[in-house]
Formats: structure tokens, C-alpha cells, sequence
């Protein structure tokens, strides 16, 4: 099993910046996609970056702002979220899908809130 902690969250201006945090716990031996997701009130999740062998991908809205990084030592991803707006606004939630297995793992979620 993989436990998920999101961090990070809270209110900024619009044109700050966030990063958060998702600390990853258990059995994560083996190579892993990780993502980042976000969900705003009565609107469907989206996934906002990803990253895989390395390799980063972003949802259009956020590219060019957001960055999405991980750290192998600490089991720790991270979104760094520069120049927010406030439709930025969402619970972000932390994936994990173990390719061996296929589970697919996710944390409670941390939110973000820009106001404008």
C-alpha cells in the first residue's frame, strides 16, 4: 500500500506563488507515474501536470506557470505554482499509479485558493 500526503495549501494573492508538497510513504519500490490533479467547486477534476520517467507534461492552462518536480531521496513530488490566477483555484490532489500493479493511489487533497 501507498499513503499520499498533500501539503502546500493555502490563500495567496493572484500573481503569487505556491508549492506544494506530496509525500509519498510505503511500498513505492518500483517505477511509478505521478500526477497532479485539481477539482474546483461544481467542476469536473483535471489533471494539471504529470510526470513520467522524468519526463513532465501540463494541462495548456497552467504551462509556462507551473512546475512539477520530483525528489527520489525524500519520496516527494512537488507543483511549484508561480503567477496564479484565480481560477487556479481547486482542492489539488497527489496521484501515484505503480506500473507493475496498475493501483492507482491518491492522496486526501490540499487546497488551493487564489483570491483576486
Amino acid at each position: 500500500q501507498v499513503q499520499l500526503v498533500e501539503s502546500g495549501g493555502g490563500l495567496v494573492q493572484a500573481g503569487g506563488s505556491l508549492r506544494l508538497s506530496c509525500a509519498a510513504s510505503g511500498s513505492i519500490r518500483s517505477p511509478n507515474i505521478m500526477a497532479w490533479y485539481r477539482q474546483a467547486p461544481g467542476k469536473q477534476r483535471e489533471l494539471v501536470a504529470s510526470i513520467n520517467g522524468g519526463h513532465p507534461n501540463y494541462a495548456d492552462s497552467v504551462k509556462g506557470r507551473f512546475t512539477i518536480s520530483r525528489d527520489n531521496a525524500k519520496n516527494t513530488m512537488y507543483l511549484q505554482m508561480n503567477s496564479l490566477k484565480f481560477e487556479d483555484t481547486a482542492r489539488y490532489y497527489c496521484t501515484a499509479v505503480l506500473v507493475v500493479s496498475g493501483s492507482t493511489y491518491w492522496g486526501q487533497g490540499t487546497q488551493v485558493t487564489v483570491s483576486s
